[in-house]
């Protein structure tokens, strides 16, 4: 579906669009391949490394601003939404900043998509946006809430909008992973809480799901894998099984357990293979929905990371852990 299409990524620099760049260049023979971030060092670093990439192209702005988003969108087609303020304890103490960023830059992106004529516009979400306790969360939920509202704002046009809502990225920056791996040289792995349990998910997954998102979508929709669990403290004895594991409390904002899919969401929520679809309460847009091979599920259902039956594989968290150490030992060089 992206061949000859302008694809454009929001915070494109990120774990997620490098990643989904390279995988679209691999798989798709796209027009333009645009990355549209704030950071002019990042594109710059990311240009050179991604130089056999002809069809990539750059474009500093940042979602805060409309009138460059305007600019941005002209004569693309379709658009992954990937920029955000992320760090929970960041959120906390700047909450005006994350505020701009995850909700106004929201709501930009959407007013510039509609009037752009966009086709199709992914969100990416975070388990953080259900039930949320801190900011972050609670920033992410009211842009989930705007990107499915976003399709009834388009009306007769063609634009639509959906989510994906997924949880940690094993090796993403800023994750657990990666400082796991740096502490086990010390012999001591620094956890909150070791019964805090999390989901986890591989980038290539991320993408997966996606542009699964992308071919299936009718808009509205939020879309869930199924993915593994794990608590902190069995986490880090698969990493770093002879290393001392030290609690030091659980931060600002923080929770014990994640959830993707909360009770309240259970009735209008279908289940497939390897994923969820939360679907719109209100749908004013279309009036016949095409994911009728979904399976419906119980009124209590609750999709959360502690009482989600699937645990992370060992041999294959060893295996991603050997990736992300073998690329951290490169960037040393």
């Amino acid at each position: 579906m992206f061949d000859g299409k302008n694809i454009l990524i929001t915070g494109g620099t990120g774990t997620f669009g490098k990643q989904f760049v390279k995988f679209v260049a691999e798989k798709y023979k796209p027009n333009k391949i645009i990355i549209f971030s704030r950071d002019e060092f990042k594109q710059y670093e990311m240009e050179r490394k991604y130089k056999n990439i002809a069809n990539l192209r750059f474009f500093i702005g940042d979602v805060r601003d409309r009138d460059r988003l305007n600019r941005a969108f002209y004569g693309v087609d379709y658009i992954v939404h990937a920029a955000a303020s992320k760090q929970v304890v960041a959120a906390e103490y700047n909450p005006f900043e994350a505020i701009k960023t995850n909700i106004i830059g929201a709501e930009n992106v959407i007013e510039a998509a509609i009037d752009a004529g966009i086709k199709k516009v992914v969100a990416l979400s975070t388990d953080k946006a259900a039930n949320p306790i801190n900011l972050y969360g609670a920033t992410k939920l009211a842009s989930d809430k705007l990107f499915v509202a976003g399709n009834a704002y388009a009306g007769g046009r063609v634009t639509r909008f959906s989510v994906v809502r997924y949880g940690n990225v094993l090796g993403s920056r800023g994750s657990v992973l990666p400082l796991f791996l740096e502490q086990k040289k010390k012999g001591v792995i620094t956890i909150t809480n070791r019964y805090m349990t999390r989901f986890w998910i591989t980038i290539e997954q991320a993408i997966n799901l996606v542009i699964k998102a992308f071919h299936e979508m009718e808009g509205g929709e939020i879309f869930v894998p199924k993915i593994p669990s794990a608590t902190m403290e069995d986490f880090a004895k698969i990493i770093a099984p002879e290393c001392k594991i030290e609690d030091i409390g659980i931060r600002p904002g923080e929770k014990m357990h994640e959830v993707m899919i909360p009770s309240d969401d259970a009735r209008h929520t279908l289940e497939f293979d390897d994923h969820y679809r939360i679907m719109p309460e209100f749908r004013n847009w279309e009036t016949i929905s095409k994911s009728t091979n979904g399976k419906s599920l119980p009124d209590d259902f609750c999709y959360s990371s502690d009482n989600n039956p699937e645990k992370i594989n060992p041999e294959f968290l060893c295996r991603i852990a050997q990736d992300v150490q073998e690329k951290i030992n490169e960037m040393a060089k």
